[in-house]
């Protein structure tokens, strides 16, 4: 029995105390466990993005950023970061994402992509960024989750030649943060005109501060009527044009058709009016195509040649980095994309790029590219060469560039 307390004191009791210390013991478990959750939530959801999106310190401020937080003082609002930003984050995403293959309009510009292994050992390239084919990586993901960004028209434009290398250009102005480009072709100034810019504008990816929004669709060289119609767009569209030995061309142009369709003439049938003569055929679009001079007369009536770069399809072979140089000073671009970016593929006789859109391998443009030329007549080619020549060097005028065809 315990002994008497002081007088006037209640006896104490172990039991309350347990209690007491076991209520609190519950409390602090419960705390530790839904700590450890919302934890557990918030590092699954960070993750998914690649990186952290907001600090939620007292004043706002992002982690790592003092004063420049995403959540305003006294305010739960998701106010617009600062464009550095935006461009880190959106580079960490593409960066965690493989680009899928393009889905081309055209058939017969294919635009596959098939994974090879370098013969040479591939240092890291450059960085995976920008907008991929039809939209691959998809156009700005991370802007839309932080509803950033903001869909433009193009304010630059490939617009031929085709079996030029505009694929293969395209693909590798994709490697430069600072692009963001729809990988299918348009063919908006073209075939559908008619739906309006409101439609064209949504087939572009987002863009953030600084970025530049581009398409690439061959045929516009060769369409009269596409001239005039990007003009009435902008009058500040920097365009490009790829073109290429226009035999050479002409004869890709036959082997593509070819592989479709086994059935057709042979290239010198479709080439001559009359063989026996030498008349050219300049109806078939694979002769028309080549004269670029004629072409380039319709586009000089509303642009001026300073907002045309002319870009040798040949060199874009020889060296890529380059001509890509020339492409980026063009843009107004850092030059970022530079020969560490490459390597060259001896079995395709084309440059692939190593570490293209962020993937950790490189890759080389589809099997559709780079087949096999048919063999062809060499008096034919002869004559073909003669009926180009004066147009090449018409062409070399206008441009102020000798592309050596001859």
């Amino acid at each position: 029995m315990a002994p008497p307390g002081p007088a006037g004191a209640l006896p104490t009791s172990a039991e309350p105390l347990s209690r007491n210390i076991f209520r609190k013991f519950l409390l602090t478990l419960c705390s530790l466990l839904t700590s450890l959750y919302v934890f557990y939530c918030l590092a699954e959801r960070c993750h998914s993005l690649s990186g952290p999106v907001a600090g939620l310190s007292g004043g706002g401020e992002e982690a790592g950023a003092p004063g420049r937080g995403v959540l305003a003082a006294g305010r739960r609002e998701l106010t617009r970061w600062p464009a550095a930003a935006h461009r880190k984050r959106l580079l960490q995403l593409q960066r965690a994402r493989r680009p899928r293959p393009p889905v081309p309009r055209d058939p017969g510009d294919v635009a596959a992509w098939e994974e090879e292994t370098p013969g040479l050992a591939a240092s890291p390239g450059g960085s995976g960024a920008g907008s991929s084919v039809a939209e691959a990586p998809t156009p700005g993901t991370l802007a839309l989750l932080l509803d950033e960004g903001s869909k433009q028209l193009p304010q630059a434009i490939i617009i031929g030649v085709k079996k030029g290398g505009t694929r293969a250009l395209l693909e590798f102005l994709r490697v430069h943060p600072d692009v963001r480009a729809v990988g299918a072709e348009p063919h908006f100034f073209d075939r559908s005109y008619d739906k309006g810019l409101a439609w064209y504008r949504d087939l572009m990816p987002r863009t953030l501060d600084g970025q530049i929004t581009m398409e690439k669709t061959p045929s516009y060289f060769v369409t009269r009527e596409a001239p005039a119609r990007i003009s009435a767009m902008s009058k500040d569209t920097k365009l490009i044009v790829v073109v290429r030995d226009p035999v050479t061309r002409a004869i890709s142009d036959y082997t593509q058709t070819l592989s479709k369709r086994p059935d057709i003439p042979s290239f010198e049938s479709l080439t001559f009016k009359n063989r026996s003569a030498g008349l050219i055929d300049t109806s078939w679009s694979a002769i028309q195509i080549g004269i670029y001079a004629k072409h380039l007369e319709h586009w000089l009536r509303h642009f001026p040649l300073r907002q045309l770069l002319f870009v040798s399809g040949e060199r874009l072979i020889r060296d890529p980095a380059g001509e890509l140089g020339r492409v980026q000073d063009f843009l107004g671009l850092k030059r970022i994309i530079t020969d560490k970016h490459f390597y060259f593929n001896k079995t395709k006789g084309f440059p692939c790029l190593k570490k293209p859109e962020g993937s950790p391998k490189p890759h080389c443009l589809g099997k559709t590219k780079g087949r096999p030329h048919p063999d062809i007549d060499s008096e034919a080619l002869r004559r073909l060469r003669d009926f180009y020549r004066p147009f090449n060097r018409k062409f070399y005028q206008m441009t102020g560039h000798d592309f050596g065809w001859d």
